[in-house]
Formats: C-alpha cells, structure tokens, sequence
C-alpha cells in the first residue's frame, strides 16, 4: 500500500511548498514500484525490527518497531540550522548558501546525483542476500542497511527536486532506471556493479565500499551549499551502523576461522572461510573502493575545494583551510618506474581524503588481527594491499602492482592473480556455505555468533517475522 506524503516524516515544512510536494508524489509511486521490484527479494511481507527516523532529535531519529519494508516510513531530514560561513576554499568566510549559487550548479548537480546513484545501486546488489542469512540478527541488519540506503535516496532525490528544478527531476527518474550491473544502464561507479551473492561480500563491501561513503559524505558536510551539508550530516548518523555491519560482520567470520585454527583444525574441511580467501576478499574490496574516491591528481578536486564545493574530513577541526603554497608528495608509475612527484595540495585533495578512509580500514584490519590472536592464530595477519594494487582509477590504472605496490609485468599477474583475488573457484565455495538459518537465537556454522543483541533485545529474538506471524 502506497504511504501518502503527508505520512514521511521529515522537518524541510514540505506542505508549505504544493510544487514540490507534487513533484515528490509523483516520484514517491515510482520509488515504491522500483522498491518491490528490486529491493529485498522474497521478504516484502515480512515484518522486520527496524530502526526508523521520526525525527532529527535525540528520542527521534532511532524508533525502533516492526515494519513491513515498502510501508517504511522513509523520511526528508536535514540537520538543524545553524550560524555557519564558508569554513575553507578561496570564498572561505563567506556565508553559506542557501540556493544553488549559478556558477556552482552544474558541479553541485554532478556531486549530488553521483552519491544519490549509490543509494539504490547497493539495494539492487543485495535484492538476493535474504535468502541465505547467516541468522535472523544478520537478516535484520541487511535489510536496515537496505531501507536506510533507501531513505538516503530520498534525502538526493529531495535536493534535486527542491533546487534543481526540472533538470533535478529528470535525474531524479533516472535513478530509479538505471541498474546494478546492467549492461544498458549500469549505475555510475563501478563498485555499485560488481555481483555481491554472498555473505562475506556483503560484510566486505558495508566495511570498505560504504566506508567510502562515510568520507565523501563526512567531506560533502562542509560544503557551502548549506542543504547539501545539513543532508549529509545527519545521514552520517545512519552510516554508521552500515559500517557497524560491515566490520564487525568480517570479524565474526574471522573468528569463526581462527577458532578452528587454533584448534589445529582446517576451516575448509568445517564449512568455514579460510584465511587466504579471507585476504583475497579484502584484497578485492578494498582496491575497488579506493577507486571510489577518484584519481590521484584531480583538478575537479581542486576546483570543488577552491568553490567550497567540498571539503576534506573533518576540515572544521584543521588548523588551516586554504591550501595555497603547500604541496602532497606521492610516487607515480611512469616509464614503468616510480617516480616521487610534489603535487598542489587542492589537486590531491582525493588522495587527501583517501589518506584518511586508509587510516580507518587499518584501525579494522588491527580488531580483526587481534581477533586471530585472542583465538590462538599467531602467525597469520590480514593486511591492505597497497594502494598501487588492482586500480581501475588514477595512473595506476591498466598497470599491475603486486599487493605490496611494487610493478609487475602483465604476464606475472596473470599467473599470479588468483592468489591475491578471489576465482571462480573462490566464490563457487563461499556461496556453497551460504544456507540461510532463520531458527531463533541460531547462527551458521561460518561465522561467530554476535556478542549482543539490537537494541537491548536478546540474541534469540525474533528480528524478523515472517507474513503469518
């Protein structure tokens, strides 16, 4: 059943604006109809134990309640305003903008449409996970992470509606057609089209690839363009379980494997992932995000930074915010060698912010190390591949680096690729794992059980109910 608009909570006073109320109910059937078809496949009926946004406020924003997924109550939030002026770039000072400055709105349009592409690509990649769910607690977790991606389309699809105009409205459509791994109309970034029909990819790409999203939208909350910055921030607050999922989903299977390790045991032979193919997954996921944040040198991000377009991370804690006369160091491939090259820093500004995302996996990588070790595994450490390693984006692109980022010739990787990627073989044995458990308070024999339970509730709770319930 259709929700009317009046019923999606939000606080940007929607039905003072009959124009743009109009406009998002013409989109709101369109959005629901493209949720039915592509999003959670087999479980739209079922009620499931989400967390649901009400309001910006403390008691407001995490409501917990069973729901039916397309009867969600998917909501427009911006965070409060506040006093704000243009915190770096060459209009620092300046106050923020309140419209669409007319210089800035062909960037400002590109920025918005290419984050709000993200929110329905990683629901279509997911559609099939619920079939195969570790455990009821696992099963809830996706599909909070699928109605919260899909509440962050909402939150693009508002802005382009409110300050775009026509042009915002024809990309709003063109949101709901484009598809995950479609050969016609693929979604924008390459990361939103790989396959993810497994449970360990899944885990894998809400650490890494959704983590690219906590720093692009931690970056796009400085922006000048006030909206914009109030939208990001408080999807911020909802990013973070997605992350939540990602992490501690990989550190559960790490414990799973290290358990039978130290006990001498070969986690193959005990339907749990080994430990190379644990690192063929990080190798994997990790250098398709790294992409995600653009090239190495970027004069686009010089230009957003000088505009005051977009920020770095955190750039209100930073002691300076002008970036003139200052430089980035980095080593480059050219003639087949590397070669140290001083960059302007605004033209860094991507490796910038990718210094920071890096800095975060590694915080990760450390918890799952220690994981291996608590349990016995002494020896073994999962590790980040450089940088360098398998890049589709920035001069690395179309060259071949082992994981340690040193250049290898085309016909050593060819040799060696299946020992630092995933196979065929690879992926056929961890979809052979994938046997959904939906018993109460139980969990496949792959992966850890969780330490606690959702919202105070206990790890035997019913997280997800099925129609007849």
């Amino acid at each position: 059943m259709a929700q009317s608009l009046e019923s999606i909570p939000n606080n940007v006073d929607l039905s003072s604006d009959r124009r743009l109320q109009r406009a998002l109910e013409q989109w709101q059937p369109n959005f629901l109809s493209w949720w039915r078809e592509v999003g959670p496949d087999g479980f739209q009926a079922h009620q499931v134990y989400l967390r649901t946004a009400i309001s910006v406020e403390a008691n407001g924003w995490a409501h917990f309640d069973f729901v039916r997924m397309p009867e969600y109550r998917w909501g427009i939030f911006l965070e409060p305003k506040s006093e704000r002026r243009i915190g770096f770039g060459d209009v620092m000072g300046e106050p923020v903008w309140e419209e669409v400055p007319g210089e800035h709105r062909n960037a400002l349009r590109r920025i918005i449409v290419t984050q709000a592409d993200t929110e329905p690509a990683s629901v279509e990649q997911q559609r099939l996970l619920g079939r195969t769910c570790p455990s009821l607690y696992d099963l809830r977790n996706l599909f909070q992470v699928n109605v919260e991606e899909g509440r962050h389309l909402w939150a693009m699809v508002y802005l382009l509606h409110r300050y775009f105009g026509r042009d915002g409205r024809e990309e709003a459509d063109e949101l709901l057609q484009r598809r995950s791994g479609s050969s016609d109309k693929p979604r924008i970034l390459n990361a939103f089209n790989e396959p993810i029909d497994d449970w360990l990819s899944f885990f894998m790409f809400t650490m890494f690839t959704d983590r690219d999203g906590k720093y692009q939208l931690a970056a796009l909350a400085q922006s000048g363009f006030d909206p914009l910055a109030r939208t990001t921030r408080f999807m911020l607050t909802e990013e973070a379980h997605h992350l939540f999922v990602g992490e501690t989903g990989v550190d559960r299977i790490v414990q799973r494997c290290a358990e039978l390790m130290g006990k001498g045991l070969d986690p193959r032979a005990h339907g749990a992932v080994p430990f190379e193919l644990l690192q063929k997954y990080v190798n994997l996921w990790f250098s398709l995000s790294l992409d995600l944040f653009g090239g190495e040198v970027s004069s686009n991000a010089a230009d957003f930074f000088a505009a005051g377009l977009k920020g770095r991370f955190r750039e209100d804690q930073l002691e300076e915010h002008k970036a003139l006369g200052k430089s980035y160091r980095m080593e480059v491939p050219e003639g087949g060698k590397l070669v140290a090259q001083e960059v302007p820093l605004r033209n860094a500004m991507n490796e910038v912010l990718r210094d920071e995302y890096v800095k975060d996996c590694q915080r990760a990588l450390d918890r799952w190390n220690k994981t291996l070790e608590k349990n016995g595994v002494k020896e073994l450490r999962l590790r980040l591949p450089h940088r360098r390693f398998h890049r589709g984006v920035g001069p690395s692109a179309g060259l071949f680096f082992d994981p340690e980022g040193q250049p290898i010739a085309e016909q050593e990787w060819k040799a060696r690729e299946q020992q630092w990627l995933p196979s065929a073989e690879d992926r056929t044995y961890v979809r052979s794992l994938m046997h959904p458990v939906t018993e109460r308070g139980k969990v496949a024999s792959w992966i850890a059980p969780p330490p606690k339970g959702i919202n105070g509730m206990p790890l035997d709770f019913e997280y997800v109910r099925p129609p007849s319930a």
